[in-house]
């Protein structure tokens, strides 16, 4: 069984388990838009990435995609990490700004801005539908057609398959299907709607993040106000400007 070193901690996994799948067992989340639990893992959306050492040189890795190993030291949310993740989130929500669930990422990793001109597309080729109907639905009614930027989901022939059983597992699975809260039609590109502009922390970290859900910002603080934030004291909370 490997033993491997995650943000400090210490793990032994069984043989074949991702490195992913062994922080999620030490409670850390590690955000994706591509993994699901009953798929093979594919490595499409990259939000996934760790920094990883294995004693010569430190790398960004894809952990859905990277097996645990003896003496593997992995950092889940270094500063690297971080960065790499909000200029991934920031790209995707210039694809697809319409989308709940990559909105909602943004704001929780604090992506104030969006540097992209936006796409409004309504795929961001996960692979999520296609692998959700070949490997869990055992249909392979939809699949990925074209190359580069003609790549696309498609049926085949562009006509319904007889093997499609209507049965939504596809809209079901998809990150963009979900609209945001102000709907299609919003008029910016970038929501932020639940951020804040500080976590309430008792301690910081370089090397780490507050992994509190729901986040105790969320609850003292409210939404996103310019005029408002949250200051940690030793026995309570003010909100900067109050008296």
């Amino acid at each position: 069984m490997p033993t491997l070193t995650i943000n400090g901690i210490e793990v032994q996994v069984e043989k074949g388990t991702t490195v992913l799948e062994a922080a999620r067992f030490l409670g850390i989340p590690i955000p994706t838009l591509c993994h699901d639990d009953g798929l093979v893992p594919y490595g499409a959306c990259r939000l996934c990435l760790v920094e990883v050492s294995n004693g010569r040189k430190q790398t960004l890795q894809a952990s859905c995609c990277l097996p645990a190993e003896d003496g593997l030291k992995v950092l889940t949310h270094s500063a690297r990490v971080e960065r790499a993740r909000r200029l991934l989130v920031e790209m995707y929500v210039a694809v697809c700004p319409s989308s709940k669930r990559i909105q909602d990422m943004a704001s929780a990793m604090g992506v104030r801005q969006v540097r992209y001109q936006a796409k409004h597309e309504t795929c961001i080729q996960c692979g999520l539908c296609v692998r959700t109907c070949e490997q869990q639905m055992m249909a392979g009614a939809i699949g990925f057609s074209g190359r580069g930027l003609n790549r696309s989901v498609s049926r085949p022939f562009d006509m319904t398959s007889e093997l499609c059983r209507q049965c939504g597992a596809c809209l079901y699975v998809c990150p963009v299907c979900e609209s945001r809260c102000q709907g299609p039609q919003a008029e910016s590109t970038l929501c932020n709607g639940c951020l804040n502009i500080s976590t309430v922390c008792f301690q910081s970290y370089d090397n780490a993040m507050c992994f509190l859900e729901p986040c105790h910002a969320c609850e003292i603080g409210g939404p996103f106000r310019a005029d408002v934030q949250v200051k940690p004291r030793s026995k309570d909370f003010t909100r900067i400007g109050e008296k």
